[in-house]
């Protein structure tokens, strides 16, 4: 008499796909900006394979003319590394913002001059950027204005000036790395420090802010959770996006740390790899779509 086997423990099941968000430069964007063929034709097989497309990205909505004719469906990107969500077919409207506030903007650039003198900042608001004089000049906004980031912080009455999504803080000579490492030493209480730039440039949003707690609210909207989301991105600003994600890729040009954080990894951006990955999410969706037909 043989003794009954135990059954075989099951694979565990990967949820389906609902949603993709991908970063843009470095991520989905080729080097010279552009989106490839081959990502556009990936971008709109996965709106008709019924994923959502969300861009999630630290540019601001006025810089997202690159994509806007490539958001299907819902229209809707998150910007300033998750400060603002903007419906893009309405021309980058303001869905929801979720601002740094000045008087703690202005504790921050305290913090940073004391800890790392020769810091130079910059101001997003929802209006346009505006910089200090030493600060790298924005060829594509010669609107703004110059001056101190204490001038620009100010207003004659709280509240009544437009909202701040993110300060810029950059240094000529302090490596990336370490500059972000100070930063969140000497003010990581007060808000949230990340960085998209080869340089010493450093993006300030308020604490708790990030593109994976915005991706996680509109988500939530959406009855979406976690584990149906599939991520891409190649910078530290990302990294908290990925570590959310059920699925997340880290592009073949990431930062260290983002492939440590990314579940999964993919080719560069200049090999399309969004749209590598995408192709195969979209063709296990009609797969199984398949096998749940009668």
């Amino acid at each position: 008499m043989t003794s009954p086997r135990s059954p075989r423990p099951s694979a565990p099941v990967t949820p389906a796909t609902r949603l993709i968000a991908t970063d843009l430069d470095g991520t989905l964007l080729r080097d010279d900006k552009s989106v490839s063929e081959r990502t556009i034709a990936a971008l709109a097989s996965a709106e008709r394979a019924g994923i959502e497309v969300f861009f999630v990205t630290g540019r601001p909505a006025r810089w997202m003319d690159v994509v806007s004719d490539h958001v299907h469906g819902h229209g809707m990107a998150i910007c300033a590394n998750g400060a603002a969500v903007v419906d893009l077919h309405a021309g980058g409207t303001f869905l929801e913002v979720r601002p740094l506030e000045r008087p703690v903007a202005l504790d921050v650039v305290r913090a940073l001059r004391a800890a790392a003198p020769g810091t130079s900042f910059a101001v997003e608001l929802t209006t346009g950027i505006h910089y200090e004089p030493k600060y790298p000049p924005f060829f594509l906004d010669p609107g703004a204005t110059v001056a101190t980031a204490e001038k620009l912080l100010f207003e004659e009455a709280p509240g009544a000036a437009a909202p701040v999504l993110k300060l810029l803080a950059q240094h000529p000579e302090l490596d990336p790395d370490a500059f972000l490492a100070l930063a969140r030493e000497a003010a990581g209480n007060l808000a949230s420090f990340t960085r998209s730039s080869p340089t010493a440039l450093l993006e300030v949003s308020g604490l708790g802010v990030s593109k994976a707690s915005t991706l996680a609210l509109c988500c939530a909207e959406r009855g979406i959770a976690a584990e149906e989301v599939a991520a891409f991105g190649d910078m530290p600003n990302d990294i908290e996006m990925l570590s959310w994600a059920g699925r997340s890729y880290a592009m073949g040009n990431a930062h260290p740390d983002v492939i440590a954080a990314a579940s999964g990894s993919t080719v560069g951006n200049n090999d399309d790899g969004v749209a590598v990955v995408i192709e195969r999410l979209v063709a296990e969706a009609l797969e199984a779509r398949r096998d749940t037909t009668p």
